[in-house]
């Protein structure tokens, strides 16, 4: 039965390459540029041998534990995961779970991740090419320690089988995901220099990590270059030890999960309750400023925008205290202000097909405009005046205060008055409901591409008073062009909102049943 699966493994695996011949070159690009990463870390960990045994002993332990960590976390994030062997696959088959266990914890090695762990462990082998006892005791630790990464990986996907298969799950861990890629640069200077001020602390580190399950099967052949055989003994006890308590998990975890597999079905809610519809006024934009409020905070393609926006401050204020000033802080409310008005230029689009309901329901345009806008101002304007008054306190420049209130006030006002009308005139290929809320679908990118670039250039020229004000007080220095602007920008603001509430409110009575044919085409 174990080498059953294994065969079906890489059946399935073979299968991959059947594809369109495209789809091919894909994968070969992918495989080339993986093959190509995995080189150069087996190199580098072959060129440690001429390396001081305390380096490389610091090097491969905590990139050792660094691997076992990823392979726990990477499945809870990670909604593409390979699922082709999933225990709930085998819920009708009587497999015993021991054979189970065996043949789903060697398929682990049968595919790129696995495979690639594999190599860049037993590259390890040529770290400690130094004497008998190393190369045998890193031998020892590349096979505990890849063996730990892959039955790790199948107990944290066993265990989460029922949050995986929740859609909420995998869209709130694809925005999770996204966070510390926006924060790559601010993480990646914060580690090089970590690096450059920790020369005794990395190594304290890597020895304590390496009493660890994290770290102890890849320290084995630094204690026995080193002469410690009892410290190897004891780890190599940790890493079996660890390896045991895992696979009693998993065989518990593969017993429930092949007698009660997830259920993805919903839930019985009580009825009653009205919500955010029982708050907001019983008139028609109500209900849409209702229903919109709703798909803000539970919809993960708005909820993307809401998690972005708080990353901004943290942005500016790493570029600042990298050049000694922070005066890049101050743009933060205008900045925030267009992201958020910007935000429902496709407030049709991101409905699809549930658009039929504002038609069926003989919803006017004008309150259907009205309702989304007020909606994204319930968030908006709180945060937009948060982040105008609070950078403030970091500068000390407080004679900006009613020149920046201005422009980020008219910024607000004006971006949502102009996606009022975009978003009834134009069709945008957004993800689709169900997808992930970073996926790019096929469709108009060329329109979409257009009708982003001219918006935000019309948007730029109704800000031209705002802005005009701002380089006033920027040249003559005077607090005079900031009071202005403090009246100016809301007002013209103001204005600009109704007329694009209502230009947009016509344009959606004159051709949503075309809107909903455009709609239905990108599903």
């Amino acid at each position: 039965m174990v080498a059953h699966l294994l065969s079906l493994k890489w059946r399935l695996l073979l299968n991959g390459f059947k594809r369109s011949p495209w789809q091919l070159v894909g994968m070969a690009l992918g495989l080339l540029y993986a093959l190509g990463v995995l080189s150069l870390l087996v190199g580098g960990l072959v060129a440690l041998r001429w390396a001081d045994a305390g380096i490389a002993h610091t090097v491969v332990v905590l990139g050792g534990a660094v691997t076992v960590l990823g392979w726990a976390i990477i499945p809870l994030v990670a909604s593409a995961a390979d699922m082709t062997l999933d225990p709930a696959r085998f819920t009708t088959f009587a497999i015993p779970p021991r054979q189970l266990l065996t043949g789903l914890a060697l398929a682990g090695f049968i595919g790129i991740p696995g495979l690639a762990t594999l190599i860049a462990a037993l590259g390890t082998v040529g770290t400690w090419w130094r004497s008998v006892p190393a190369v045998s005791g890193a031998l020892l630790g590349a096979v505990l320690g890849a063996v730990t990464c892959v039955v790790l990986s199948k107990v944290v996907t066993t265990a989460t089988a029922g949050l995986a298969s929740s859609r909420r799950f995998k869209d709130v861990s694809s925005i999770i995901v996204f966070i510390p890629l926006v924060l790559l640069g601010p993480i990646m200077v914060g580690i090089v220099d970590g690096v450059r001020g920790s020369a005794e602390y990395l190594p304290a580190l890597a020895r304590t990590v390496s009493w660890t399950p994290f770290g102890a099967p890849w320290s084995l052949g630094g204690d026995l270059e080193a002469g410690d055989a009892v410290a190897a003994g004891i780890k190599l006890l940790i890493s079996v030890a660890t390896i045991a308590a895992l696979l009693l998990c998993w065989h518990l975890l593969l017993q429930r999960a092949l007698v009660t597999p997830p259920y993805s079905g919903g839930s019985a809610k009580k009825g009653g309750k009205l919500g955010l519809f029982g708050l907001l006024p019983g008139t028609p934009s109500g209900a849409v400023a209702a229903r919109a409020l709703i798909y803000w905070f539970k919809d993960p393609r708005y909820a993307a925008s809401l998690v972005i926006v708080p990353l901004f401050p943290v942005l500016f204020f790493f570029a600042g205290s990298q050049s000694g000033g922070y005066g890049l802080l101050m743009i933060l409310g205008p900045l925030t202000a267009f992201t958020m008005a910007w935000s429902i230029c496709a407030d049709v689009s991101y409905d699809n097909t549930a658009f039929a309901l504002h038609l069926a329901a003989g919803v006017r345009g004008l309150d259907d405009r009205l309702g989304r806008a007020l909606a994204c101002l319930t968030i908006s304007l709180p945060v937009v005046l948060l982040f105008t008054v609070a950078p403030l306190f970091v500068t000390g420049d407080w004679q900006w205060l009613p020149n920046l209130l201005g422009l980020s006030l008219g910024t607000l006002f004006t971006g949502l008055g102009l996606s009022s009308v975009i978003s009834a005139r134009y069709n945008i290929a957004v993800p689709l409901p169900g997808d992930s809320p970073f996926k790019k679908p096929p469709g108009n990118v060329a329109q979409t591409l257009a009708v982003q670039a001219v918006g935000m250039g019309l948007l730029g020229l109704l800000l031209l008073p705002e802005l005009a004000l701002v380089a006033v007080q920027a040249f003559s220095g005077g607090t005079e062009a900031g009071w202005i602007n403090l009246a100016v920008g809301p007002l013209l603001g103001m204005v600009l909102f109704v007329v694009g509430v209502r230009l947009g409110g016509k344009w959606l009575d004159a051709r949503g049943p075309e809107m909903f044919a455009q709609l239905s085409v990108n599903r």
